[in-house]
């Protein structure tokens, strides 16, 4: 792929110590941006950082919790300070569960809409202004289980529902702007993201229940995301069986119910059974 669209431009990166954000970050590094990375371990992050380039005045590392919608603010406001504008917003931060509604403590649900869909209107309310000056992108890192209910995931479904409903009605207000909102959805993806899920009680599910090897990885997860700014596509739904799920629920849901039910019942340890 031809990275030269990338060349100088001013990317910001939530979740870019690990999974898809971190290889989103080496990917971008290599293609010339200048980075602003958020997470949460700062010294994961800059140690990810030192290797990307040689140049460590075009990487810039803020420790955001995205949940708190200071720390958003103040990685906007370093992230202009530095570079002076943002080009690219990648809404990439974000958490995953694994429990039956019925067995779940409220604030695991609380923590998944703090993270994930908070966390993306925060970043995006304070990088608008500097996005719709430079006519950027800004992204929202959803999944399939944003475009159909994800069984033992009420938490994360909604949370990725809540994040494609608001980017889709700022692309609406925004047609005529300049401003490119995309909303990718990568299918499963070899990630740290099941292993880091919350059970019932809030508590790290600590590992994974699928075979992270057979999944698409996070580097191919970003040259589609490359690609997607590239084209500023509006959506981008990767992984056969994920296109398959969003065009089956749209036409046939109760039967995708069901096969979705079997589908994820053959975890090991899944928290549901036929």
């Amino acid at each position: 792929m031809n990275g030269s669209y990338f060349k100088d431009k001013v990317i910001i990166i939530t979740g870019a110590s690990s999974g898809i954000g971190l290889a989103s970050a080496k990917l971008f590094a290599s293609f010339g941006a200048k980075l602003s990375l958020a997470a949460r371990s700062m010294d994961k992050l800059t140690a990810q950082a030192a290797e990307m380039s040689d140049d460590m005045d075009r990487i810039l590392c803020v420790r955001t919790d995205v949940s708190r919608e200071d720390d958003c603010r103040t990685l906007v406001e370093k992230t202009v300070e530095k570079f002076g504008r943002i080009d690219i917003l990648v809404n990439n931060a974000g958490i995953s569960m694994r429990a039956m509604f019925r067995d779940t403590d409220l604030s695991v649900i609380r923590t998944l809409m703090d993270v994930n869909f908070w966390g993306t209107v925060y970043c995006t309310k304070f990088a608008l202004p500097y996005l719709l000056e430079s006519r950027g992108s800004v992204v929202g890192v959803i999944s399939i289980a944003g475009f159909a209910g994800l069984p033992g995931r009420t938490g994360y479904s909604s949370s990725k529902y809540a994040i494609r409903g608001f980017l889709d009605t700022l692309r609406i207000e925004h047609l005529y702007d300049g401003l490119h909102v995309m909303i990718f959805a990568p299918g499963f993806t070899a990630s740290n993201v099941r292993n880091a899920a919350l059970t019932a009680d809030g508590s790290s599910q600590g590992e994974t229940p699928r075979d992270e090897g057979k999944m698409m990885t996070a580097e191919e997860c970003a040259m589609h995301l490359a690609k997607g700014l590239r084209k500023r596509r509006s959506e981008v739904i990767l992984t056969p069986i994920g296109k398959l799920t969003v065009f089956m629920h749209n036409i046939l849901p109760r039967l995708t119910d069901r096969l979705e039910f079997s589908y994820m019942a053959k975890e090991p340890g899944s928290p549901f059974h036929k």
